[in-house]
């Protein structure tokens, strides 16, 4: 066993509550969520930040020792990075976002130049037995929430989108504020990606009153697999803090790795869901995102946005389809307005909806 003293401790290993000071081991359990710590080697200017845990942004520099998570990176405009079978003290493996997800990079977009590579210096060890010398290693699932499954269904709002970067946070945060002014106590949840805790605290920025994502049900990134599960402790728990409603956020797109498919063909948590908006970024995404959504899922997207909907040209598209349109940025309120009108007939009389 090793001391060590951490300079940076990524937002993925939140739930650990970790210190400064951590005792690690050299014998490395490779599997996803697991809480490793490294040395950061070399220096970047461009996608160069770890979101602490308190959702902070630091700028990392060669010989920074951080404590992260081992898992997978799926991401179109970022790195492409595998979960490694083995890890052992001194390999060298990257870091795959600014969360601090730890992986072996394979690919990536020109835009974030080349991942920071990290010598592996050990697992974290937890002692969760008051003055014991044994300790346990240490994964990001340990204190994660688990799920109400007795707890009321309330309506959930989904937002997904054609691809990362389409608009999706800014919708979702642009309803939080609009419902909450209504009186409604909002839920915020983000349920697929790669570990960062930036959106949801942005829906709480915007006045959510509890937030939760994947990482909070112990996943470093989600997959097809994964998601499904995961999608209903998030809701089961929200639902469980007394919200009035859910807007849930699916990151990346319809077509992407991370399991937003999942979710979107999952009967029960379809029945959570009564509104789905779409994030575009272009006319094209948006036809071809409406006949998916129908062909793929059997389900009808009830309102349109991102910057395909920057202004009248792309709105004009839209609702050629058929459908509302309502810029996020640019008209919160209308957005609003429209998923207010779809989410009256769910809510009981009592509701000022």
């Amino acid at each position: 066993m090793i001391r060590t003293h951490l300079d940076k401790i990524a937002s993925v290993t939140r739930n650990l509550r970790l210190n400064r000071q951590v005792t690690l081991t050299e014998q490395i359990e490779a599997r996803p969520g697991a809480v490793v710590v490294g040395r950061i080697r070399g220096e970047k200017s461009v996608y160069n930040q770890l979101e602490d845990v308190h959702g902070r942004m630091s700028v990392l520099h060669d010989g920074d020792v951080i404590a992260g998570a081992l898992g997978h990176r799926n991401a179109l405009q970022g790195y492409e990075g595998l979960m490694p079978q083995s890890v052992a003290v001194g390999d060298a493996l990257h870091l795959l976002n600014m969360g601090g997800v730890i992986g072996s990079a394979v690919s990536g977009s020109p835009d974030v130049g080349a991942p920071f590579e990290v010598e592996v210096l050990g697992q974290v060890l937890l002692f969760p037995e008051f003055g014991s010398r044994v300790g346990q290693p240490a994964f990001i699932d340990s204190a994660a929430v688990k799920g109400q499954p007795d707890a009321k269904r309330v309506p959930v709002i989904y937002i997904a989108g054609t691809c990362m970067n389409a608009g999706k946070t800014h919708a979702a945060c642009a309803l939080v504020r609009r419902l909450s002014q209504e009186g409604l106590r909002v839920g915020g949840a983000k349920l697929t990606g790669v570990s960062l805790l930036r959106d949801v605290l942005s829906m709480r920025d915007y006045g959510a009153e509890a937030v939760l994502d994947f990482t909070d049900a112990g996943v470093a990134c989600t997959d097809a697999s994964s998601s499904g599960r995961i999608a209903r402790v998030i809701l089961s728990e929200l639902a469980a803090r007394d919200v009035d409603v859910i807007i849930a956020e699916t990151g990346d797109g319809i077509m992407g790795e991370y399991g937003v498919q999942s979710i979107l063909t999952d009967s029960e948590l379809q029945e959570w869901g009564k509104v789905h908006i779409l994030c575009a970024n272009d006319p094209v995404g948006v036809a071809g995102a409406v006949a998916h959504f129908r062909e793929a899922f059997g389900l009808q997207v009830d309102v349109v946005t991102g910057p395909a909907t920057d202004n009248r040209v792309g709105t004009r598209f839209v609702e050629a389809l058929g459908l509302p349109a309502a810029n996020a940025r640019s008209n919160a309120r209308q957005l609003g307005d429209i998923v207010l009108g779809k989410l009256r007939p769910h809510f009981a009389a009592s509701h000022a909806v």
